[in-house]
Parts: structure tokens; sequence; C-alpha cells
């Protein structure tokens, strides 16, 4: 995984990725106590040790699984108002209390990674076009 400075990178682990596994990955002390940690843990732990050691600083900020939508869009660097026209649309479930409009995190997660993943192919795509052809000799 690349660390791209100014770009947050949101890690959500489900129950699953919560397990800790046989002869897994763990955390060491310098006194050498091992404690154990589950492999989406040490995911984590190398994107933060790649990211100090590329010389960034970090923020660590723990996020709810439900969130009120432009907190949301600001965890994965949407445009609020993007993330909001989305939502109406239908794209991702909400919430409403008496104030506030509520998505969950993951829901979030997916559609900013689905949303960049078309980006991405549309713009392999425009790059893979035959570029116009300005000269006017060979236009028929």
């Amino acid at each position: 995984m690349d660390v791209m400075p100014s770009r947050p990178e949101v890690f959500l682990l489900t129950d699953a990725d919560r397990e800790l596994v046989a002869d897994g990955p763990a955390l060491t002390d310098p006194d050498g106590s091992r404690r154990d940690i589950p492999p989406k843990v040490h995911e984590v732990m190398k994107y933060v040790e790649d990211a100090l050691r590329q010389g960034y600083a970090l923020q660590i900020t723990p996020l709810r699984h439900e969130l009120p939508i432009d907190e949301a869009a600001d965890a994965v660097s949407m445009p609020r108002r993007e993330l909001r026209l989305l939502v109406g649309k239908g794209d991702i479930p909400f919430r409403s209390s008496e104030y506030v409009d509520w998505v969950r995190l993951a829901d979030v997660i997916e559609l900013s990674k689905r949303l960049d993943a078309e980006r991405e192919k549309m713009l392999q795509s425009f790059a893979e076009e035959e570029p116009w052809d300005d000269d006017p000799e060979n236009n028929g």
C-alpha cells in the first residue's frame, strides 16, 4: 500500500479481522515480550511504519462505525456535497435522527473505493484513446 501525503487512509476491521491467528504477527517490545495481533492490524502497523520512515507525520483518529454524512465524507476525503448527493440518490443507505443523517462508515469506504476504481478506469480509457489529429491536411 502506497503512502500518499495528505491523503487519509481509513482502516476498518470486521469482527473476523480482529481475530488472532496461530503463529500470526505480533508486536515485540524492546524487552522481548510478544503481543499477538491480528493480521489486519499488522497491515495497519506496516502502513504507519512506512509513513514514518518516509518522514511523514501521522494523525490517528478513531472513528465510530456510524457517522454524520459530513464527517463520513471528511474521513474518506470526499467532498461533502458529493456524498450528500450520492446518499440522496440511494447509493448508500442512511438513517435520520432529529437533526442528523447518519451513514455507516463501511458503506462510505466501499462507495469511495468503487468511485475511485471507476474514475481510474475512465482515466485509463482516456489515456488509451488515439489523440485527435489536428493536421488539416489529413482531414478528408
